[in-house]
């Protein structure tokens, strides 16, 4: 079995072929699962997740029942254990979760930035091509903020470190790789290493007067907004 939580929830059986997991509560109470796989989540943590900050009255009755309806839908009992200590755990692997095998492959490409960029490229393009939405978009708020936050910070880790690793390898055209640069600078616009990573793409791109343009750009950002100076990078590429 897959389960899917960077995106709308999904679970798919052995052939990959999608399963039947009903409303929007019962894919609620899949993804609370599946990001604690193998682990267990208490009743009141499954009901924050679930309902957020309106639960039914009977709140662990109606969360017996819902678990019920998930183990019909995923195809037995044994897919969803209760707890001796209360609480329900999902039986699964933490490879079988599309966010716990992204968080591995984020990691094993930032380890091979330093001494294998062609690699990382390649690892950190597995682990990015897992996500098809924002995380956990089937949580309620504010579940959904709190658990995805984490998550996406990771996300846009792993795509810098792609775009770092691009860089470095020349594996993909530094032009190619501006696009993905300046949306994240528009996101993040004091972000120092993100504009020497588009400073070094313009270099290696051919277009020394754009990096210099672009580097003017972010020293009169950082001085009118935040009374600052560029850093030691910027600087250096700037000479």
């Amino acid at each position: 079995m897959r389960y899917l939580i960077l995106g709308v929830t999904e679970a798919r059986d052995e052939t990959g072929a999608p399963l039947p997991t009903g409303g929007a509560r019962l894919r609620a109470l899949l993804a609370a699962l599946a990001l604690r796989a193998g682990r267990r989540t208490s009743v009141a943590e499954l009901v924050d997740d679930v309902w957020g900050e309106a639960p039914p009255q009977d709140a662990p009755a109606a969360l017996q029942a819902l678990v019920a309806r998930l183990r019909r839908a995923l195809g037995g009992r044994d897919t969803i254990t209760a707890d001796p200590a209360g609480g329900y755990r999902l039986a699964a692997a933490p490879d079988d979760i599309d966010l716990h095998r992204f968080s591995r492959l984020a990691v094993q490409g930032g380890r091979e930035l330093a001494t294998d960029p062609a690699a990382a490229a390649r690892t950190l393009r597995a682990a990015l091509s897992l996500w098809r939405g924002p995380a956990l978009a089937d949580l309620p708020e504010p579940a959904r903020t709190g658990h995805a936050a984490g998550p996406e910070a990771r996300r846009s880790a792993a795509l810098r470190d792609r775009i770092e690793a691009d860089l470095r390898s020349g594996a993909t055209a530094p032009a190619a790789l501006l696009p993905e640069i300046e949306a994240l600078i528009q996101a993040s616009p004091y972000d120092e290493p993100l504009r020497a990573q588009q400073l070094r793409a313009l270099r290696a791109a051919g277009r020394p007067a754009d990096a210099l343009a672009a580097y003017e750009r972010i020293r009169r950002t950082l001085a009118n907004a935040l009374g600052t100076t560029p850093g030691p990078e910027l600087t250096t590429l700037h000479t």
